[in-house]
């Protein structure tokens, strides 16, 4: 622990938006698992509906600066693209 006071203050700032980025990039991982899972099940409906939340999510993820834009833009297209498949199918 640091001794100084504005660095004991950056320790728990640092701890509270390590927090709050783990969450939100937990929240991401989960829409993806439920996405994959309704691909997965063959249920096109309720993929077709998770899609644009996932895909918000995911720019709300890179826009708060925890994905870099080219990682969100590919987790993007892959899952359009896993949707464009499960279709043709």
């Amino acid at each position: 622990m640091p001794n100084i006071k504005s660095q004991k203050k950056r320790v728990l700032i640092s701890q509270k938006e390590n927090a709050a980025n783990t969450s939100k990039r937990s929240r991401v991982r989960n829409a993806i698992k439920k996405y994959e899972l309704a691909i997965a099940n063959k249920d096109i409906a309720t993929a077709e509906k998770l899609l644009p939340e996932t895909i918000s999510l995911i720019d709300r993820a890179k826009s708060d600066g925890i994905y870099h834009a080219n990682t969100a833009s590919r987790k993007v297209a892959r899952l359009s693209k896993m949707l464009d498949e499960a279709k043709k199918a």
